[in-house]
């Protein structure tokens, strides 16, 4: 797995961390967690949506939490922004993991023996190519890579297949019919390190920021903030628009900005709040 120098962002104490993720032993965030927690002790609380994990972390049952929130192919996880929003979770790191997705099957059972396939929907989205030349296979969403996995092996269903990480099929003793079928081998999810609300990491330590506000439904709003965080010297690695329930046709925006001075960071914050009401 691939994942850049800088994706942690802060030094932990060495101590054994519980890990809540989305998905079954073996999902890919679990992957992206031993990748950026790296040589610390970790034990994983799998949980089967990403708003049971985000209740885990926010109840304190558990030290931090782990969400993908975009991949390259199929695009933003929209919920899990408002997940993020809606709660007092801070991001304290992120992680981008190459994605190798697999079909996999019971031991000794053939492609042609496959009449449905499981997985998660944004899988079978990446896989659509393949299964494109294997129009007999019945494509069937379920809410996780690994639970899936996990199902075939405890049910022993022996004409179901489904996309999953090498690391679940080796967990729940499945074979590998085919590997790597996403359609483009650059298949990479970003996932964000969530911690509760009193995790503080200093600012020497922070490179990059979440800011989220709302623009008054007037003219040329969005660009007098977008263009004060430029006058700030602040760049913007992402910006995600997503509607105001209950307010037709305004929005908030999610951006991702680079810190390079956190003074400068601080007082961009400050100088765009009279124009927003909510930051």
């Amino acid at each position: 797995m691939i994942y850049p120098a800088n994706s942690r962002v802060f030094c932990f104490v060495h101590m054994a961390k519980t890990i809540a993720i989305q998905g079954g032993y073996g999902a890919f965030h679990e992957i992206a967690a031993h990748h950026f927690f790296k040589d610390d002790e970790i034990r994983i609380l799998p949980r089967n949506t990403f708003r049971d994990m985000v209740t885990t972390l926010k109840d304190r049952r558990c030290d931090f939490g782990i969400m993908a929130i975009e991949n390259s192919l199929a695009g933003s996880i929209i919920p899990n922004y408002n997940l993020i929003i809606n709660t007092s979770m801070h991001i304290i790191g992120e992680i981008y993991l190459r994605i190798k997705q697999n079909l996999v099957a019971m031991t000794g059972v053939k492609l042609e023996q496959l009449k449905e396939v499981f997985s998660l929907p944004m899988a079978i989205l990446q896989c659509q190519d393949y299964f494109d030349a294997h129009p007999d296979i019945r494509l069937i969403e379920s809410i996780d890579t690994a639970l899936s996995a996990r199902e075939i092996a405890e049910k022993k269903m022996k004409d179901t297949g489904a996309i999953s990480s090498r690391l679940a099929a080796e967990k729940y003793g499945l074979d590998i019919l085919a590997e790597s079928i996403e359609t483009n081998k650059k298949n990479y999810t970003r996932f964000l390190i969530l911690a509760e609300n009193g995790f503080n990491i200093p600012p020497s330590e922070v490179n990059k920021a979440s800011v989220y506000f709302t623009v008054a439904h007037k003219f040329g709003s969005l660009s007098k903030i977008l263009s004060i965080l430029s006058y700030y010297e602040i760049n913007l690695a992402k910006i995600q628009s997503m509607p105001i329930p209950g307010k037709d046709w305004e929005y908030m925006f999610y951006v991702d900005v680079e810190i390079g001075d956190h003074d400068m960071y601080k007082k961009s914050l400050e100088a765009i709040r009279p124009f927003t009401p909510s930051l």
